[in-house]
């Protein structure tokens, strides 16, 4: 049998370190010798310390910025820059089709799984129509497949290899 690295004199250490409140890892580089900050942890957890002591400084918690939406991400800079830009709206290949009203669980595999609306409000639908493209109709697949803009060929070109 290996003789352990917890010696009582590191357990007396870690008691009087771990209430001073020093966090695992200092504990553990004070020890060292094969101590590490999860030995420290599990230490701790074994001998019921963890219950005594208050909980350490923690991270004012940060509020998530919600991700801006496209209408908002196209806006003229007119008013910060002094100059005119033009707003240009993304273009949309095709008209969209009215959507068929289907449900997550109604939609079936010849489906269009687009989906319209907020997930979270009632009135969230996916479009329905007939498939032509992967999951989506044909103007949806439109906007949710994009062409591959660098081709092998085309890399070539730009580096002048060919």
């Amino acid at each position: 049998m290996t003789a352990s690295a917890w010696t009582d004199d590191r357990i007396g250490r870690l008691k009087i370190l771990w209430l001073e409140g020093q966090t695992a890892e200092q504990i553990a580089r004070t020890l060292a010798n094969g101590i590490t900050r999860n030995a420290v942890l599990g230490k701790v957890h074994r001998m019921g310390l963890s219950v005594g002591r208050a909980a350490g400084p923690t991270r004012a918690p940060t509020k998530a910025e919600p991700r801006p939406r496209a209408a908002r991400l196209v806006r003229p800079m007119a008013a910060t820059t002094g100059v005119a830009v033009p707003v240009v709206a993304p273009a949309m290949p095709s008209p969209v089709p009215e959507p068929g009203g289907a449900t997550v669980q109604s939609v079936g595999r010849d489906g269009c799984r687009w989906p319209l609306g907020d997930p979270l409000t009632t009135g969230f639908s996916l479009c329905g129509n007939r498939v032509e493209r992967g999951a989506y109709c044909g103007a949806h697949a439109q906007i949710a497949y994009r062409p591959v803009r660098d081709t092998p060929q085309s890399l070539e070109r730009l580096a002048r290899l060919r």
